[in-house]
């Protein structure tokens, strides 16, 4: 127990060593980063938004635009499969949840339910089946209803906010913000937190943005001052601005749509030189794409954002590429922020900012000065009552805090975590927990030398009588930070890990690297009685 080989010996030294290097770019400038090798400078805590300032934004999900998209989806559907299976309406009426079609013949219902389930999607089930239809047909008074239940109106619910976040994941990313928070929060919203960001307005701008973008055909012979559009068309209002038309009627068939995208770039036209955002198309919109062009040449393509037309060029010749470019009097700043959106993909609803808060640098700096002072007053209570109790055990068992807390700052840095205030509570809660292991072990001793037992009787007797003990305190803790860290979200979840941090690292600073202090210093000094 209280023999230490050379090579044991040299692995604790080069563990703290290690430590200390990893930690040490925490506290170098921005500066000195640079000159540094990239591996080595990002090995770094990063600031949450408590401490670093930033953007607090709360979003919630517009469910109704994600029923209304499915119940216009039905609309063209049904009139396609009801004109299959040759049954005669009357109307479609689309309703909140649903579509109501009027028989001709109330003869048909039996027909015209069988065929409205079959644009019912399977929710559920797994590869072997067992899954529900998303739609309730019902038939009486000569019309048909189908309606969405509520397992499929849970189900989109769910399926739309996964899918934003993963949205919102990707246009943060695109930005370059390190480390956001961007979680669930209740049914329907989205939280997310941006530190050290300096522009939140063009951050509300990019998640506020679907970005659903179609390419869709002008209707050339509609005026769109006429105030009414033909059947089948819409009249869209014009993002382009300058002498450019306010207004365009354009085909509510959309011949290629955005979801083809696989790439969008801002750049320069080299003739103009406009800012422009050159896109590409997978294999299935290229072929789309190649055959709209071919079969419309002279005519006005629209390409429609969010229900804009941000660019109506007319089809000069077949472009068979799968490649093309949007312009549109766009700074670089515009052309930049629409091509992160077309990377990025469209939102299946638009996102509404509920609530916004910012914290500032300088309320940040007052934090982290807060924090640091807190765990260095703490620090120094703790080595105070640890020496006046312990004497040079004590004094043993600072150093090992000191090394402790080194060590879990390199971890931290390791996994370029960010730290927030409750994580530096979790850092100065710690170090108590880590002292309690000394506390056991000293305690230990002190009774086997109480018993008359000899000086190196006493220090193994209380090393490894406290260790399970020491083990079951610090199991018993670790669980309930893991329960913190799968239940907790944002500061909890930073809380739990340093606390777990602390825990796991005290093991080897109170049992291992104290032992090796106290049984060197035994050996050294070989003195009559024990300072405890």
């Amino acid at each position: 127990m209280l023999y230490f080989p050379r090579w044991k010996i040299f692995l604790i030294v080069a563990i703290c060593v290690l430590g200390t290097i990893l930690t040490l770019p925490n506290f170098f400038s921005r500066e000195t980063l640079s000159a540094l090798p990239n591996w080595y400078a990002h090995n770094r805590v990063n600031l949450g938004l408590d401490l670093r300032g930033g953007s607090h934004l709360l979003l919630e999900v517009d469910m109704g635009a994600v029923i209304r998209d499915r119940v216009e989806g039905l609309v063209d559907s049904a009139r396609t499969q009801l004109r299959n299976d040759n049954v005669g309406y009357t109307a479609i009426t689309p309703g909140d949840r649903g579509i109501t079609v009027q028989l001709r013949d109330p003869a048909q219902a039996d027909t015209a339910v069988r065929a409205l389930r079959q644009l019912a999607n399977t929710i559920g089930g797994g590869p072997l089946g067992g899954g529900q239809p998303d739609l309730e047909v019902t038939s009486g008074g000569g019309s048909v209803t189908a309606r969405l239940s509520e397992i499929a109106l849970r189900e989109r619910a769910t399926q739309a906010i996964e899918q934003s976040i993963e949205i919102v994941r990707r246009r943060i990313d695109e930005t370059g913000v390190n480390e956001p928070t961007i979680a669930r929060q209740g049914a329907d919203r989205i939280l997310v937190q941006l530190p050290g960001v300096e522009d939140p307005d063009r951050v509300k701008r990019l998640l506020g943005t679907t970005a659903k973008m179609t390419f869709r055909l002008v209707d050339m012979n509609a005026d769109p001052s006429a105030g009414r559009a033909p059947p089948g068309t819409d009249i869209l209002p014009s993002a382009e601005g300058g002498r450019a038309q306010s207004a365009y009627v354009i085909r509510k068939k959309v011949e290629v749509d955005g979801a083809n995208l696989t790439n969008a770039t801002a750049g320069s036209n080299p003739q103009t030189g406009e800012w422009v955002v050159n896109f590409e198309f997978d294999s299935i919109g290229a072929r789309r794409f190649a055959d709209v062009t071919r079969a419309n040449v002279g005519r006005p393509f629209a390409i429609v954002l969010d229900n804009k037309v941000i660019s109506a060029p007319v089809i000069r010749e077949p472009i068979t590429g799968g490649r093309g470019q949007i312009s549109g009097s766009f700074t670089a700043a515009d052309a930049n922020d629409l091509a992160v959106l077309l990377r990025a993909g469209a939102l299946p609803a638009p996102l509404k900012v509920i609530e916004e808060r910012t914290v500032g640098p300088d309320l940040g700096a007052d934090s982290i000065r807060a924090g640091l002072m807190s765990v260095g007053i703490g620090f120094v209570l703790v080595c105070a009552y640890m020496i006046a109790a312990y004497g040079l055990f004590g004094a043993f068992a600072c150093f090992a805090l000191l090394v402790n807390t080194v060590l879990t700052l390199a971890a931290l840095s390791l996994l370029q975590a960010t730290l927030t205030l409750p994580g530096i509570a979790g850092v100065l809660l710690s170090l108590g927990l880590a002292v309690d292991a000394n506390i056991l072990i000293n305690e230990r001793i002190r009774e086997e030398t109480k018993k008359g037992r000899g000086v190196f009787g006493s220090v193994e007797a209380g090393f490894s009588r406290a260790y399970s003990t020491i083990v079951d305190a610090n199991l018993t803790t670790a669980i309930k930070m893991a329960i913190l860290f799968v239940l907790g979200t944002g500061a909890i979840k930073g809380f739990a890990v340093t606390i777990t941090f602390g825990i796991l690292i005290s093991l080897f600073t109170a049992t291992v690297l104290v032992r090796l202090m106290m049984v060197s210093w035994l050996r050294k000094t070989r003195p009559a009685a024990l300072p405890v």
